[in-house]
């Protein structure tokens, strides 16, 4: 048997490096994915050692891609989608244009044909699934308005390059590359075609899909097997995102998001998701050790002037246009800088219109150097962006929120009653909904802070106390009347955020009960150091309950002699 496998040596090399790279920028404290890169450079056939297959390490990180698009499709549904599309269509379709438009000036000002302007304009506008969807997950937006804005820009610069892959080969001729180009006739039959095909499979996953695939997986789950159940979702993600791309000729991207987003409908949506999130979080890994791989240091050396105007355009140019569509439709700034900011990158479509571009003689190699250096380092600045940002957002939330006539900041007239022993909820989400629910059976005192200013509007229509802003701002315990209250539930995800508002509210009323969420013992640990008296876990609730009523059973009935 060979010892030599480029499959394993390639999966080994770059989980290997991944994880080396990954923990010293996590000691630098820089964001892990920067090391994954940097591990891909390592690997890749530009620098000295090991090298790995670069061909094999993309269709891996295909795999990561199929599987985040189906577990963001998971936390979506069609209405979400349609709530959107009147930003995500038209503001996706305008930011296309500029940016290509940006490409193809840069590309006429350095005399190359027009063929090779559109390629090169084209591949600088659409952004990578992974690194936007890595962000919005990182920060729990997916299922925010932002979020879901982010997402169907993205659905529709999808579909926008589908029919991009479609219509440059069949014009490649009139472009100046290799072939010769369709009339008008066979070109409308062509784009006619390819709409259909995206049409057609929209319509089966929603009539069919939507029928079989929560069917299959009920079933499945009813045979009790963690195993077949796992291998059922991962056979779901992947052979409909592979179906999708051989029957309808669309993105395996788009097929796993439709497959996810109508098994949302299921009530095994949250255990399909946990099923897929290892697997998916290891290819994303493999998907920026391929870019690392695929980037050639010198570039920066042999055309500098070239790569930072490359990186302006993705970085500066496309940010800015985003940010002026979202704010024409009158989204507020928070979600305009949000959508701006995770845009700022370029990934997965743009390898695969650069080796398009290559294969038909339309764009030149210092094309391809330049949209892989501009790749890997607009993927590098991504999270300093939203570092930036993260730091700005709970600043402009409070003056959205006054404008809108929300929860003014402390200083102000407070838009309640003053509370005494009252409870301080933090988020309105599932989990806080139900809390909310049970404190109002209660007749519990209560007020509630939340970042969507929708969900303040609805509670305070209902009479329930709410405040807008993010609770770790500055001013948002003092305007909760936190000094006297006699107990604070955050209901919110992120620990990082919590243990913020732990230590802020701590402050303000050392005395105070803090009940908070956690989904592992690392944040268990790190929220009872930031302040946090009682830890819930649903995995341990769930098996305190079992036991107990196992014990309630032996109280009740005991055994024989």
């Amino acid at each position: 048997m060979p010892h030599h496998s480029p499959l394993i040596s390639t999966i080994v090399g770059g989980f290997v490096l991944a994880f080396l790279f990954g923990t010293l920028a996590h000691r630098l404290r820089m964001p892990p994915l920067i090391g994954y890169l940097m591990a891909g450079i390592a690997m890749g056939p530009f620098t000295p050692g090991f090298v790995g297959d670069t061909n094999l390490a993309q269709e891996l990180a295909e795999i990561g891609v199929i599987l985040l698009m189906f577990g963001v499709g998971l936390h979506f549904s069609l209405k979400d989608l349609l709530a959107v599309k009147w930003i995500a269509l038209p503001g996706a379709v305008a930011q296309i244009s500029i940016a290509t438009l940006m490409g193809m000036g840069l590309a006429w000002a350095i005399g190359w044909e027009p063929g090779a302007g559109l390629l090169f304009g084209l591949a600088l506008s659409c952004a990578s699934t992974v690194v936007l969807l890595t962000a919005l997950e990182e920060r729990r937006l997916v299922e925010t308005e932002r979020g879901r804005i982010a997402v169907g820009w993205l659905i529709v610069e999808d579909i926008a390059m589908v029919l991009a892959l479609v219509l440059i080969p069949a014009l490649s001729g009139l472009l100046s590359g290799q072939g010769a180009s369709l009339s008008a006739g066979p070109l409308l039959m062509a784009v006619g075609l390819t709409l259909g095909k995206v049409a057609a499979f929209v319509a089966v996953m929603l009539i069919a899909g939507r029928r079989i695939i929560p069917w299959v997986l009920e079933r499945i789950a009813d045979t009790g097997s963690r195993e077949l159940f796992r291998l059922a979702v991962l056979a779901i993600a992947l052979g409909f995102a592979l179906g999708a791309a051989y029957v309808f000729d669309v993105s395996f991207a788009l097929g796993a998001f439709f497959a996810g987003m109508v098994l949302n409908e299921s009530d095994l949506s949250h255990r399909a998701a946990e099923e897929s999130l290892p697997l998916r979080d290891a290819f994303s890994v493999l998907f920026f050790v391929s870019v690392g791989m695929l980037f050639d240091p010198s570039i920066l050396i042999r055309e500098p002037v070239l790569v930072l105007a490359t990186l302006l355009i993705i970085v500066v140019g496309k940010s800015l246009a985003a940010y002026a569509i979202v704010l024409v439709f009158r989204h507020p700034r928070s979600t305009a800088l949000t959508i701006s900011a995770s845009l700022a990158q370029i990934g997965e479509f743009s390898f695969i219109l650069v080796t398009l571009g290559l294969s038909l003689g339309l764009l030149p190699t210092t094309g391809r150097d330049l949209i892989l250096a501009g790749a890997i380092l607009s993927i590098l600045i991504n999270p300093l962006l939203f570092r930036s940002l993260d730091r700005r957002i709970p600043a402009l939330e409070e003056s959205e929120g006054q404008a809108a006539g929300l929860r003014p900041v402390a200083g102000e007239a407070p838009s309640h009653a003053p509370l005494h022993s009252h409870v301080v909820l933090v988020g309105f989400g599932r989990v806080g909904h139900l809390v909310a629910m049970s404190l109002l059976e209660q007749k519990q005192p209560f007020i509630v802070i939340e970042d969507q200013p929708d969900v303040v509007k609805a509670l305070r229509a209902d009479g329930i106390p709410a405040l807008y802003g993010n609770a770790a701002a500055a001013g948002m315990m003092e305007a909760a009347d936190i000094a006297t209250a006699r107990c604070l539930l955050v209901a919110i995800p992120n620990a990082l955020e919590a243990g913020q508002i732990i230590e802020h509210a701590r402050a303000l009323n050392p005395q105070i009960e803090v009940v908070a969420r956690a989904h592992s013992f690392s944040e268990q640990t790190h929220l009872e150091k930031h302040g946090a008296t009682h830890i819930i876990m649903g995995e341990r609730e769930i098996a305190k309950g079992m036991a107990a009523w196992v014990a309630l059973q032996e109280s009740a009935e005991p055994y024989a002699a």
